[in-house]
């Protein structure tokens, strides 16, 4: 995982550049099987006119530089497309090769707003914004009757971005925030800050970052003695988060950017999980369900492309009329690439799962 694969003469290659090892592998790897599930599913029906879609990734160990240096070879290798790049600061590194090489890049697993305002013309969004999710996390917590709430936000431009969705959607609410903490992305040492918190009285904190960094502060929140509801974003719905949480996962608030992993009556979801099960799998993950969501974009669009796909023929694809999903409707034109406006909330139930 993680390196580049050789890929048959004629196929159609896709890239994917990402952490597949390092702070965010595990939703690296399980978006990525999200993805090759939908592709080899298409490839098992002839593919696309007969080509096979081959998904060739390369791990830029959630780092900047090696990010763009790993986008500029795969475009040299003649990649159609990118897709389901992990991070802001590794995705942002990735502009100037998508400009330079008139390269798509599909569906980034990140809610940027620099990604989105102003239009990036290579750029085309799946997902919703960090500032949509986290101000759909507040509203939430107020919606079940919290009213103190503290925002406590990674110090880097992940955690502005999304601290400011956080505080719109309060000022809509006609609230404020008690107080908004700002903490180390490397050294998070949140230990002092969630005593400080727990003395307070605090009923909910909005706990933005990294995995590590949020399982950091709900165990020492809770080692504090707080019973605080604690929010965080979709950066974290991964099976590996709830883990490093042990036994203080249940209760925490997750929000989720894509239709529930387990609801068979939204017919993309019934799709991917009857594609699972064939697989041998009994059940989907959030980054699964996110990776299968992308391909399937990569897959419609290629469709569309005609029957010399190129780069080109793919830009101009995903900005012809909406893309159909299966339940979801997506369009681009050249003025908006923003994607869908889809945002919810799961909570970690006792069973270690996401539930809706």
């Amino acid at each position: 995982m993680g390196m580049n694969v050789a890929v048959a003469q004629g196929s159609l290659r896709i890239g994917m550049v990402a952490g597949f090892t390092g702070p965010v592998a595990g939703l690296v790897q399980e978006s990525a099987e999200g993805a090759r599930m939908y592709f080899d599913a298409v490839n098992a029906q002839g593919g696309i006119r007969g080509q096979n879609i081959e998904l060739v990734t390369q791990d830029d160990k959630y780092d900047n530089a090696t990010a763009a240096a790993h986008a500029r070879s795969l475009a040299s290798q003649g990649v159609l497309a990118l897709m389901l790049s992990r991070g802001t600061g590794p995705t942002e590194a990735m502009l100037p090769v998508l400009k330079e090489n008139r390269l798509p890049l599909i569906a980034p697993a990140t809610g940027a707003i620099s990604l989105r305002e102003p239009v990036q013309p290579f750029v085309f969004n799946l997902r919703a914004s960090y500032q949509e999710e986290a101000e759909r996390a507040v509203k939430h917590l107020v919606g079940i009757g919290v009213k103190r709430i503290t925002i406590v936000q990674v110090n880097d431009p992940f955690g502005t971005d999304a601290g400011k969705g956080a505080i719109k959607g309060l000022d809509e609410l006609k609230l404020r925030a008690l107080s908004n903490l700002r903490y180390d992305r490397n050294k998070p040492n949140l230990a002092p800050t969630m005593q400080a918190i727990a003395k307070a009285g605090i009923e909910a904190v909005v706990l933005i970052g990294p995995g590590y960094a949020v399982a950091e502060g709900v165990n020492a929140l809770r080692a504090a003695g707080s019973t605080a509801h604690v929010a965080t974003l979709s950066n974290n719905a991964s099976h590996e988060f709830v883990k490093s949480l042990g036994e203080n996962a249940r209760g925490i608030i997750v929000t989720q950017l894509f239709p529930y992993e387990r609801s068979t009556s939204n017919p993309l979801v019934r799709e991917a999980l009857g594609l699972a099960k064939a697989a041998g799998r009994t059940e989907l993950t959030p980054a699964q369900l996110e990776g299968f969501t992308a391909a399937k974009l990569v897959v419609e669009a290629l469709r569309r492309a005609g029957k010399d796909i190129d780069r080109a023929a793919l830009l101009r694809a995903l900005e012809g009329p909406r893309l159909d999903l299966g339940g979801l409707q997506i369009g681009y034109n050249e003025k908006d690439h923003k994607g869908l406006e889809f945002t919810d909330v799961s909570i970690i139930g006792p069973d270690g799962k996401f539930w809706r």
